[in-house]
């Protein structure tokens, strides 16, 4: 008897295996078209790209200083393989953009991202078309970047689309969010990235000299690229919320690769009183450890050391705001070193 019910149930299972193997022999999904580009909290999706794209021996590969590129994934739903050569219509989409400005910003335009495919821009480029071959369910669609003389002071966003068409063969993804990419983009380099900013104080100086014995911090201060060896960060408490906040770029020039001096610019030092202490010259250093537990894992810092400079900050007209900053600032990334392309190593 026990015999029997063995062979019974190894019977049902052998059924039941096969039912499951028959049930994906057609296709249980549509073949839509999408991107892959998760939106976030702000409904854009950040983008880390190297200001300039280099080998392995450091040479530039795209043409030169602020010449990069990045890869966009794009991807044809379904439970089985592809089938077929689909070519994928590309546009820029300046209409979602629009939209996701005034619901987000309403009518705070000074926060509003740019549109970096706008027409008389050069900082992007892309192809009208990308394939899909038989077998590929995934491809990439090849983005070209320029960031030579860009300001990052502005908030620069990428808006892509998947355009549809019946004679084209396939069916965009339903889901506006999957058939639309809406890419912040942010160059980097080795300097650039969010600081902590617990070490730096910000103390009102007084109409006497005095300063203030309490102080401002910031949990982060983040410091955007201007070249391979030059980032900026805003000055004081000031961040990219500021309607003002390209009055108080400061630029911080790293002369060295690993260690060395920091040197101080200011486009708008006279209009907002920036002053660096001439009795102190503030330094960096990078250093790097490996994961203790994860091998592969490299911590790499970025210690900038003796920040110390006044500036003016004007809240209203005809009012200012003297300050003194001071301090130092840390910035870390995590790279895993099993994976070649730094931009897609470094866990953002």
């Amino acid at each position: 008897m026990k015999k029997i019910y063995a062979l019974a149930a190894l019977a049902a299972l052998t059924v039941t295996g096969i039912s499951c193997n028959d049930e994906f022999v057609e296709e249980q999904y549509e073949h839509y078209i999408s991107f892959r580009s998760p939106l976030d909290e702000k409904g854009v999706t950040n983008i880390y790209v190297p200001y300039t794209r280099t080998d392995m021996l450091g040479n530039p590969t795209e043409g030169g200083e602020g010449q990069s590129s990045y890869r966009l994934p794009m991807i044809v739903s379904g439970s089985l393989e592809n089938q077929q050569d689909i070519t994928v219509h590309i546009a820029h989409d300046p209409d979602t953009l629009d939209i996701l400005n005034e619901a987000r910003y309403a009518t705070r335009t000074d926060l509003y991202y740019e549109d970096m495919g706008a027409d008389g821009l050069t900082y992007v480029s892309w192809p009208e078309t990308v394939q899909f071959t038989p077998g590929e369910d995934v491809t990439l669609c090849d983005l070209k970047f320029d960031f030579r003389n860009i300001d990052m002071s502005d908030k620069w966003v990428l808006p892509l689309t998947i355009v549809d068409s019946p004679e084209y063969g396939y069916t965009s993804h339903p889901r506006k969010n999957y058939a639309k990419a809406i890419l912040r983009v942010f160059p980097y380099n080795d300097y650039s990235g969010d600081y902590s900013g617990s070490l730096i104080t910000n103390k009102v100086v007084m109409s006497d000299g005095s300063e203030t014995e309490e102080s401002i911090t910031k949990a982060t201060i983040r410091a955007y690229v201007v070249d391979d060896q030059t980032v900026f960060i805003y000055a004081g408490i000031v961040d990219e919320d500021y309607t003002d906040r390209k009055l108080y770029k400061i630029k911080l020039h790293f002369n060295g690769d690993t260690n060395g001096s920091v040197e101080y610019a200011c486009d708008n030092a006279e209009e907002i009183g920036f002053e660096p202490n001439p009795n102190v010259t503030p330094s960096f250093r990078i250093s790097s450890s490996m994961d203790a537990t994860r091998p592969y894992l490299e911590h790499r810092y970025v210690i900038i050391n003796n920040i110390d400079y006044y500036f003016n900050y004007i809240p209203v007209e005809g009012t200012t705001i003297r300050y003194h900053v001071q301090g130092s600032m840390t910035m870390g990334r995590d790279i895993n070193t099993q994976i070649p392309d730094e931009d897609q190593a470094i866990e953002w």
